[in-house]
């Protein structure tokens, strides 16, 4: 595995396939990855796109894996010669990788009642797992995805890996959900950079954004707080409502 890094406590996602980063393919799984850790009151701490390449994958992995709590990967589990995620974890923690016997059965089952298509060399190749990897389910398409270490590997198919999700909850320690405060007013970022940096220093472990906008034509800015104290955001949420007022501005009433 990759030399020691200073672990981040939370998640990791990557994103495998050169049709995210050819811009034919649009990425929503890292939004739907990110709610649903949220949910769990799991953060996201980083996100990767890497190309279709062994060397690029197998060093993101280690890296991200030796850096963060948990890491979900998407895409390139599927039949075609561009699908080499199985064999970039197998190489990643240095681990070997063949035909797990319950997946080809099941599979070879499938196509066969279905009338799907023939279970051919292709597709056989779906049934490939890395040593001491342990099954995800799919409830969709059949082909399961598989968890090493602290790595879940799943399909890039939004649907399938939605369904492969609901398999890791169990695996996962669950906490208070994530929720967030927001507060905006028609102020510049820079006006009010200063008393947020400030507030962000005496609550370090709660995250605080700035985020410019434009409204009826005119420029602002919101400031979101996030973590799974709700006590404590709205204490939080009062701080940003003072910080504007002090720049001499009225927060903006909550969104209905």
């Amino acid at each position: 595995m990759a030399d020691a890094v200073q672990r981040r406590r939370g998640a990791a996602i990557l994103i495998i396939g050169d049709e995210i980063l050819s811009g034919r393919t649009q990425d929503t799984n890292t939004a739907y990855i990110a709610r649903w850790l949220g949910q769990l009151g799991i953060s996201v701490r980083e996100v990767r796109v890497v190309s279709d390449d062994r060397e690029h994958i197998v060093s993101t992995v280690r890296y991200l894996s030796a850096a963060h709590d948990f890491v979900f990967s998407t895409g390139g589990i599927g039949p075609t010669h561009d699908d080499i995620t199985a064999d970039c974890m197998a190489a990643a923690f240095e681990t070997g990788i063949t035909y797990h016997p319950t997946v080809f059965a099941a599979l070879a089952a499938r196509y066969a009642s279905l009338n799907i298509g023939t279970f051919n060399e292709a597709r056989q190749r779906m049934a490939r797992i890395p040593f001491g990897a342990s099954l995800i389910g799919n409830a969709v398409s059949g082909a399961p995805g598989f968890q090493i270490g602290n790595v879940f590997v799943m399909a890039g198919i939004p649907a399938v890996m939605q369904a492969m999700l609901e398999d890791v909850k169990g695996r996962l320690p669950a906490s208070a959900p994530l929720k967030s405060v927001t507060v905006s007013a028609f102020v510049g970022e820079g006006t009010i950079a200063k008393a947020l940096m400030e507030l962000q220093k005496k609550n370090a472990d709660v995250p605080l954004g700035s985020y410019p906008f434009s409204r009826d034509g005119k420029f602002g800015t919101a400031l979101v707080a996030r973590g799974a104290d709700p006590v404590r955001l709205q204490g939080i949420k009062a701080d940003l409502e003072a910080i504007m007022r002090q720049a001499g501005v009225e927060p903006l009433p909550d969104p209905a």
